[in-house]
């Protein structure tokens, strides 16, 4: 077969540049630490890479959504405990006030003061924002001041009842906190099931409890009224149009008055006309807790109606701060359990991290040993290819001649 001089050039040409392609692929692996640099070198790797690379986005954003949630939720349980706080002097003020015996008109409006005081707090507690400038207990208006009106007494929420939602793993998600409508606003009245109160314009001495459930069972959810007359006879009328009577009896200071499932005491002496209010339970903020005390001990107390009327708040609102303790410490509870559950899921997800980096590395990752043995190779290669080629281009017939 006879070669002409062109084909061999272009033949030994096209075997350094071989050489050269392969030894710049191995060039480039050494250099970015990387088997696969493109789809090319290893189509079916670089499909994989690339769903493994995207998991890793994935669970990037998942770590982020994470750290948000934790941080607002370590400073709504900071806020919690603050108010529980708050709440705590609330109740030393109340029971102060309580010993009717060596408490003056004066000294209940000095405790009244700090009540005032400690409103404002409240309002300030449920104010606070995080560190990106969102509001803690918006709902999902986080840009939106939630609480206004503790100087006039009267405190209004203006955010939602939502909750956001951050996904922290695949299927699933965490709550950043809760609304201010859960925590200031949705506390139980009373005992949960009733709660009891007097009439502002009573004249007697008679004072009601707080009461007591003897068979829940037996309990009709209504609005009821005990109304006294001039006898000592006492009739409770339930809230339809017009009344029905559901019981009825001759008053005995201290003994007491069951109906439907419940117990209620009237102490003192009711005079004719007084009436006490024993109502279904409805949610009740904190703030009206607070001020309704706040304005108690602000009015003077000189007479029996008036006192009796003060000791029936004073003992409805420490029932209502027990309540919303206890609300309190439900909350928190539940602030802690989703702290638990981002710690669960950041565990499950640093373990995935490490899995997928092992994987990847597997499929994306040069041996280097193997790399730097294959570019030596590759360079003896092509300085051989070169030298050949400088002695086979200087041949010709006319050298052979010569």
């Amino acid at each position: 077969m006879r070669l002409s001089s062109q084909a061999i050039h272009m033949n030994a040409v096209k075997v350094m540049l071989q050489q050269q392609q392969a030894l710049a692929k191995i060039q480039t692996q050494v250099a970015t630490g990387k088997r696969v640099n493109t789809p090319a070198d290893d189509p079916i790797a670089a499909v994989h890479i690339l769903e493994l690379e995207r998991a890793q986005l994935e669970s990037a954003q998942y770590a982020k959504n994470s750290a948000l949630a934790r941080s607002r939720l370590n400073l709504e349980e900071q806020a919690l405990a603050d108010i529980g706080t708050v709440l705590q002097r609330v109740r030393e003020l109340v029971v102060q006030a309580s010993n009717t015996g060596t408490m003056n008109d004066a000294d209940r409006r000095s405790i009244a003061v700090e009540l005032e005081s400690r409103l404002e707090e409240l309002q300030d507690i449920g104010n606070r924002r995080d560190g990106g400038g969102e509001y803690l207990f918006s709902g999902f208006s986080t840009l939106t001041r939630p609480f206004a009106g503790a100087a006039s007494g009267t405190v209004s929420y203006a955010g939602d009842q939502g909750s956001r939602q951050l996904q922290v793993g695949p299927t699933q998600r965490v709550s950043d906190g809760h609304s201010g409508f859960d925590v200031f606003m949705n506390i139980p009245g009373g005992n949960g099931t009733f709660v009891t109160a007097v009439a502002p314009g009573n004249s007697g001495s008679g004072r009601i409890d707080v009461g007591t459930i003897t068979d829940i069972s037996a309990w009709v959810p209504d609005d009821y009224t005990l109304t006294f007359d001039a006898t000592g006879q006492w009739e409770i009328t339930d809230g339809a149009t017009p009344p029905n009577v559901v019981a009825a009896g001759l008053y005995t200071s201290g003994a007491p008055i069951e109906f439907n499932g419940i117990q209620i005491t009237i102490t003192g002496e009711p005079a004719d006309g007084d009436t006490f209010f024993i109502e279904r339970s409805r949610p009740e903020d904190v703030f009206t807790t607070v001020s309704r005390v706040a304005r108690a001990l602000s009015q003077p107390a000189s007479d029996p109606a008036a006192m009796a009327q003060l000791a029936s708040t004073l003992e409805r609102s420490l029932q209502q701060l027990d309540q919303a303790e206890d609300h309190m410490l439900g909350v928190r509870a539940q602030v802690g359990a989703r702290l638990h559950a981002l710690d669960s899921a950041d565990a499950a997800r640093e373990n995935l991290d490490i899995d997928i980096a092992n994987s990847l590395s597997e499929l994306r990752d040069v041996d280097y040993a193997q790399a730097v043995a294959q570019l030596n190779q590759r360079l003896v290669g092509l300085q051989a290819a070169q030298l050949s080629y400088s002695q086979i281009s200087q041949l010709s017939l006319f050298n052979y001649l010569r």
